[in-house]
């Protein structure tokens, strides 16, 4: 579905990744972890179209993306949640909803109604600002913002960061919700064990290069990869 084959990319004339290559098969979840500064983020960034390739491909169902701007991204059937900055705070969770489906040719309102269904949270809170939920509701509603367009691949940019614990583990089994409906994931995420656990395959990047890609079961079970990665 999803295939980065020998991309090099980074910001300005300063290069970050280095022959990049990974893919993601329909209905798969694959997490991208490793230190900071790896260049996780920036393979998000990359297939998204908010940095191009230089050198490599980006292949969507065998078609070369790379360098397409990202509303262009979006309508191909690629979604994207950022790290930060990933709801309007000033807007309700209706109007992000209603926002996230701008570039959609038909109703929305089916769709959003579709998603109150399945994300019940964000059915009670309708009318709130964006600004005053919690972390994990905040998450739940970039998800869901995402989803609009139904995408058939979601790229979600650490999904946990700054929230506590028992607040993580929710928003990770909304990742996996979110894989139920169909949509394959490509996910980075800081808490590697966490990640690598709701993942089918993981990538471990550092200084740029995939050093490690395996099942995420057996890149957990590596004692070379948990020794060097995952804290022992």
């Amino acid at each position: 579905m999803l295939e980065v084959d020998g991309v090099d990319s980074g910001y300005g004339d300063v290069q970050v990744l280095d022959e990049i290559t990974l893919s993601l098969s329909a209905g798969e979840v694959a997490c991208l972890v490793g230190p900071n500064g790896a260049g996780k983020s920036t393979v998000l960034k990359t297939v998204f179209g908010l940095l191009e390739p230089w050198t490599g491909s980006v292949r969507y169902h065998g078609t070369d993306i790379g360098g397409l701007a990202p509303e262009r991204i979006v309508r191909e059937g690629i979604g994207y949640v950022p790290q930060t900055e990933n709801v309007f705070g000033s807007l309700t969770v209706a109007e992000n909803l209603r926002m996230g489906g701008v570039a959609r040719d038909d109703d929305v309102e089916t769709v959003v109604a579709d998603l109150y269904d399945r994300f019940s949270i964000l059915d009670d809170k309708r009318t709130a600002k964006a600004s005053t939920l919690s972390g994990g509701q905040r998450q739940v509603l970039a998800f869901a913002r995402a989803l609009v367009m139904e995408p058939d691949v979601l790229l979600i940019d650490e999904p946990s960061a700054g929230l506590a614990p028992n607040t993580a583990q929710a928003v990770f089994d909304d990742v996996l919700a979110v894989n139920e409906l169909g949509t394959a994931i490509l996910m980075v995420e800081q808490n590697a064990r966490e990640g690598l656990a709701i993942s089918d395959t993981g990538y471990v990047l550092d200084q740029g290069r995939v050093a490690f890609a395996d099942e995420a079961d057996a890149l957990l079970d590596d004692p070379e990869v948990s020794r060097l990665y995952l804290g022992g």
